[in-house]
């Protein structure tokens, strides 16, 4: 068995952690810069907020509706998920799947009540956190995620839903609809429908030979996953990325390429940072910007670049370095840009990777000073050794609505007032 806890409504959640007058109120969590929305509570959802709407389109329906808008806090919601992820351990090994959302793994518990199981995980992280959860279980990964979100459909389920008798899992299925299964994506979804797919169970109908002959064999693991048969493993330690990406939209638009510089230099140190974290290297660097897309009055572009690299690196000199020339290959003087992002790929393991004989760059000092600027910048705090392309100043933001960091900060800390 397999089980599928899912924050509600997460970053919303935690800010009604900490300012309980929020339940039953619309909230709404803002992206960088207070651009467009990336979280909603239910009862936001009910007035149409969309997600990616941007703030200054909903600005009047939020205030005629009362709606509470934060800016995203992303410490606090790092920290809250980091809680919650800490008590489901308790009950079984987890996998993290994103930052509200994790797997749970109930293999050699057959003997237990997983309803009344379920349901006090559910209780315990609603007791200890504040964050309700709603958890599926089901004898798939990909039949838990359904239960999960049948769970939220249907709050009188109680923040557990246990799904394993092959004819509820039919009825369920014969209503869910396609596009909604983990892993069918737009194109997959567009593909079902025109053969008449609408919902999970007409897919598992499907001849095996057709799903892998339309969708390869990740299409046929997804079938066999709804008709039962476990396919997709389980993995306690995070699998390392194979793609690593800092993108921000700025503050304001900007025309100024010092400006741009100077943001692409640091987005690219911390892509470096956190290659560096996973022990691996990078063979290519992509670098691109945008104009605001918002101001149809003002000349848009967008434009990016790639660059592969001779020789592998985690190095934020050489990466840095890398970015800038990119950076200055694709600026168009006179665009005011809004938004841009360094983007490495071709990440392999740092161990084993041949070199070039004629490389001019003593890749040991490198190593060497990239391991005293990350002790100390551990030790410090971030952003206390950069290079001089980056500046001293990171990710300046407008953050109008942000809560306090109540969990992360012990000046903010909540405080109780005892009185006899």
């Amino acid at each position: 068995m397999y089980g599928l806890a899912d924050c509600n409504n997460f970053y919303a959640s935690c800010e009604r952690v900490f300012d309980p007058s929020l339940v039953g109120r619309p909230v709404v969590v803002l992206s960088n810069n207070d651009g467009c929305v990336i979280a909603r509570s239910n009862e936001a959802k009910r007035l149409g907020i969309k997600m990616g709407d941007p703030y200054f389109q909903i600005r009047d329906l939020a205030r005629r509706n009362r709606v509470a808008v934060f800016s995203a806090n992303f410490a606090l919601y790092g920290d809250m998920s980091h809680r919650v992820m800490s008590l489901l351990r308790r009950y079984a090994p987890t996998e993290v799947y994103s930052i509200d959302e994790s797997f749970l793994d109930f293999s050699g518990m057959e003997g237990i009540d997983f309803d009344a199981q379920g349901h006090e995980i559910a209780r315990t992280v609603r007791r200890y956190t504040g964050i309700p959860i709603s958890l599926g279980i089901a004898p798939t990964k990909t039949l838990a995620k359904v239960a999960s979100k049948l769970c939220k459909q249907y709050p009188k389920l109680g923040g557990c839903c246990f799904m394993h008798r092959p004819q509820d899992i039919e009825k369920v299925l014969r209503r869910f609809p396609i596009g909604e299964v983990w892993g069918v994506g737009r194109r997959y979804e567009k593909l079902l429908t025109t053969h008449g797919i609408a919902t999970a169970w007409d897919f598992t109908q499907l001849p095996p030979q057709w799903v892998q002959a339309k969708m390869s064999i990740v299409g046929l693991r997804m079938w066999k996953e709804l008709r039962g048969e476990a396919c997709i493993g389980f993995e306690e330690a995070p699998a390392d990325k194979k793609r690593i990406a800092t993108t921000r939209t700025f503050a304001h638009d900007t025309a100024d390429p010092e400006e741009v510089h100077r943001c692409v230099a640091q987005y690219a140190a911390v892509c470096a940072e956190k290659l560096r974290h996973q022990h691996s290297l990078c063979g290519e660097i992509t670098v691109f910007i945008l104009t605001n897309r918002y101001r149809e009055s003002a000349p848009q572009h967008y434009e990016s670049r790639l660059r592969k690299l001779s020789v592998p690196t985690d190095s934020t000199l050489e990466l840095t370095q890398h970015a800038a020339q990119l950076l200055r290959s694709i600026f168009r003087t006179g665009a005011a840009y809004k938004r841009a992002g360094v983007i490495l790929s071709d990440l392999r393991p740092k161990t084993g990777v041949q070199t070039d004989l004629f490389d001019p760059t003593d890749r040991l000092r490198h190593d060497r000073l990239m391991q005293v600027m990350d002790r100390m910048n551990g030790m410090y705090g971030r952003y206390k050794i950069v290079t001089a392309a980056a500046g001293t100043e990171f990710f300046t933001m407008n953050r109008n609505h942000l809560s306090q960091p109540y969990t992360t900060d012990w000046e903010h800390i909540t405080r109780v007032k005892c009185t006899r």
